[in-house]
């Protein structure tokens, strides 16, 4: 019988190659899961791939408690992180709070939160009370305004040493991993081996020790801005558009239905009904 993977499994991965995709529903997450992803990540990223938001900060705790249940529907024996929505984890009551419906009504295995310093009592609060967390430094694209917009991060030495002593400080205080978003490459590399947990790239080069990357980019499912790391390895979008179009112009031709798509009836019991309907 399959075991199901845990935090402590995924620590001793470090330099393992670790594959996250995200994923926010249950035929994504299903299909994840076949194709063998180490860990599915419900992002609050669903607010732009998924509800047509401009950012991730309208995303809601309830919109995202309601996708994250829909992914381990699909995921059951997956290892599945919860992001923690914008303002949802302002102060470690309010956090434990909402990380503990994660946990208990979604099956979620840990929450991810992002920042660096500012969160450090957060996580400790989370950790200390059982929650595990993956960490979130580099670019956060939840206050990616205060930091200049979606732009690399870490490019001068002030801020590199920052990001890198975020790290340092959130593997301390108890973070199972660390994902690095948008960091020069050799930054990356200099964190992953100073660390003792998982990082886990997204345009942060390949000497990290897992990536993630966001589904609807990968398959070619979202129109909007495409970031220079993200690589395409299939065009799903032009194809579900082809088959909606084949399908308009089948109805519009009166194609489809056809016979083979349609069902028969009991030549007698038409024609009592037919008769019925004659003397009436």
């Amino acid at each position: 019988m399959h075991m199901k993977t845990t935090v402590l499994d995924l620590k001793h991965k470090k330099g393992a190659r670790l594959v996250m995709l995200t994923a926010y529903d249950f035929p994504t997450a299903r299909l994840a899961a076949e194709a063998g992803v180490d860990v599915i990540l419900v992002g609050d990223s669903l607010g732009m791939v998924v509800l047509g938001y401009d950012s991730t900060v309208p995303v809601t705790m309830e919109e995202m408690l309601h996708h994250t249940r829909a992914a381990r529907r699909g995921a059951p024996a997956t290892f599945l992180v919860a992001d923690m929505p914008y303002l949802s984890f302002a102060t470690p009551a309010l956090a434990l709070a909402n990380a503990t419906r994660f946990m208990k009504e979604t099956g979620a295995d840990s929450v991810k939160i992002e920042g660096g310093a500012e969160v450090l009592p957060i996580v400790q609060a989370l950790v200390g009370a059982g929650v595990p967390v993956l960490g979130h430094i580099g670019l956060t694209p939840q206050t990616a305004s205060a930091l200049g917009g979606f732009k690399l991060q870490g490019k001068d030495e002030a801020n590199a040493r920052r990001i890198l002593d975020e790290a340092v400080a959130l593997d301390r205080a108890g973070c199972w991993g660390i994902v690095l978003e948008l960091v020069p490459a050799p930054l990356a590399r200099r964190i992953t081996e100073r660390i003792s947990i998982p990082t886990i790239g997204i345009g942060a080069g390949a000497q990290t020790d897992g990536q993630v990357l966001v589904f609807h980019d990968i398959v070619g499912l979202f129109s909007g801005f495409t970031p220079k790391f993200v690589k395409r390895y299939g065009e799903a979008g032009m194809l579900i558009k082809e088959a909606i179009e084949r399908y308009a112009s089948e109805v519009r031709s009166g194609a489809f239905p056809d016979e083979g798509h349609s069902f028969g009836m009991n030549e007698d019991v038409l024609k009592r009904l037919e008769g019925g309907d004659a003397k009436k």
